[in-house]
């Protein structure tokens, strides 16, 4: 096998000969690192979009009321991405500290854990949401809706098991530095789903199931590359022996210690849209929530940058951090969010001058072109939202790296549970703005929790910044 530069520099790492080049970035100029992270996460991310974007266009082929039906799933969807990137970042994490104690033994133990709670985790999940899936949208108010919703959930549902072993399968190969192959596996899966999801939905005649089984069939071709490294080529750092496994309490505190609110702040995210479906159908209809759906679906690729931005916020902070580099903290944390700010008002211009034709594209079925005005009122709408992000997203990822995950969930719940509700209830209701407060309201709520959550990732670093100076002053006094 060959051996490229960074795998040999690590493998030298753990034998104390050599610092990988990783681990040089992280300790040299924090403006460089940020950005020298940045990039390659940032493409990671935005191919991750392309399952949703894939789906969404053409879907909207269908009409107004299978775009809506996605609207009503995706809440569902998030909380298996959620559950299933928690347990990954919980696991990645715990298996690069015992890569960093070179515990090979502990990194293998850990990452058999991993397997196995995520393989009882997707058999949990699947099993209630696929039987009771009629009920659950029609609780969610799905209306005329309901059934197409329930064709797309429950071929998603039976596909959890695949879904979420892709996201625990990418976090371990991360964990030990192999990005380059987690990203090929995630480029596959993105191009499987193009080439598939016509043939699916319009060849084949499945409809709406037709786009979630050529999403499942995509992540699955995904899987069997990377189960294939992991378990049979068996190349990797971490090595995998089910045969003699028994549950390790400690093993399972440490993993979930790390998940759990991680799991929880991506679940705040899909309780929030939930809310917003509600809010949207009393004041509209299923069609408020096609455009919310297809609106959100878009957003996410102008946010992407931010989202491949914060991984690297996290490293870059955290050995800042652990290094008691305070000033090194706060200079990543400002440079990270004056960048992602810009980039965002850059994102935001385009989609503002641009929202008729970007509008036109998903809704260019016959049953989805009297949304298109809605839609793209909504784009300009959410231009406003993107810049303010940055703000929240990065203080988020501050609060991570530097240990503190309960104030980062404590700020997200308090941004996507609390002020978001909120507001769109209230511009929508009390003002009677009706759907267009619901989008202003969104607007408004998570640009406050943002502008205060980076108020007191602020706050945070001018107290550990105050201390050291204290502690430096009474060493030289003694």
């Amino acid at each position: 096998m060959k051996i490229n530069e960074d795998e040999s520099e690590v493998s030298a790492g753990y034998s104390g000969k050599k610092e990988t080049n990783g681990v040089k970035i992280l300790q040299g100029d924090p403006k460089k690192a940020i950005i020298k992270l940045s990039i390659p996460m940032i493409v990671a991310m935005s191919v991750q979009t392309i399952y949703s974007l894939i789906d969404t266009y053409w879907v909207s082929g269908l009409g107004a009321d299978a775009l809506a039906a996605m609207g009503f799933v995706f809440p569902f969807f998030f909380i298996s991405m959620a559950l299933s990137n928690g347990i990954g970042i919980g696991g990645g994490s715990a298996i690069s500290r015992m890569i960093g104690a070179r515990d090979k033994a502990g990194a293998d133990n850990v990452a058999v854990h991993t397997i196995i709670v995520i393989i009882l985790l997707s058999i949990a999940f699947t099993v209630p949401f696929y039987l009771f899936a009629p009920q659950l949208f029609a609780l969610a108010g799905a209306g005329k809706a309901t059934g197409l919703a329930v064709a797309y959930a429950r071929a998603i549902f039976l596909g959890s098991i695949i879904i979420f072993f892709s996201n625990v399968a990418n976090a371990i190969l991360r964990s030990e530095g192999d990005s380059k192959r987690a990203m090929k596996a995630m480029i596959l899966g993105g191009v499987l789903n193009v080439i598939l999801d016509p043939i699916f939905i319009y060849t084949l005649n499945m409809g709406i199931a037709g786009a979630a089984w050529a999403t499942v069939l995509s992540i699955g071709v995904s899987c069997v590359m990377m189960a294939n490294w992991l378990f049979f080529k068996k190349d990797t750092y971490v090595a995998f022996n089910f045969k003699d496994f028994r549950f390790e309490k400690s093993i399972i505190k440490e993993i979930f210690s790390v998940a759990l609110p991680a799991s929880a702040q991506q679940l705040s995210m899909s309780l929030s849209m939930i809310f917003m479906n509600y809010i949207i159908v009393l004041v509209s209809s299923t069609d408020g929530v096609a455009v919310y759906a297809t609106g959100w679906r878009i957003a996410t690729i102008a946010t992407s940058p931010l989202l491949g931005m914060a991984t690297a916020v996290i490293s870059v902070c955290g050995a800042a951090i652990g290094a008691h580099d305070y000033i090194k903290a706060k200079a990543a944390l400002s440079y990270s969010t004056r960048v992602g700010f810009l980039i965002e008002c850059v994102a935001g211009a385009f989609i503002f001058a641009f929202a008729m034709p970007i509008a036109s594209i998903f809704t260019q079925s016959e049953g989805g072109t009297h949304i298109t005005d809605d839609l793209a009122h909504f784009l300009r709408v959410m231009c406003t939202f993107y810049p303010m992000l940055a703000l929240g997203l990065f203080s988020s990822s501050f609060f991570q790296g530097a240990g503190k995950g309960l104030n980062s969930l404590i700020a997200t719940l308090l941004r996507t549970i609390v002020f978001t509700p909120l507001f769109a209830a209230l511009l929508a209701f009390t003002f009677n703005m009706g759907q267009v407060g619901a989008w202003w309201g969104l607007v408004i709520g998570n640009g406050i929790g943002s502008l205060l959550m980076y108020i007191w990732a602020e706050y945070f670093l001018k107290a550990l910044l105050k201390t050291k100076y204290i502690t430096k002053t009474d060493g030289a006094s003694s």
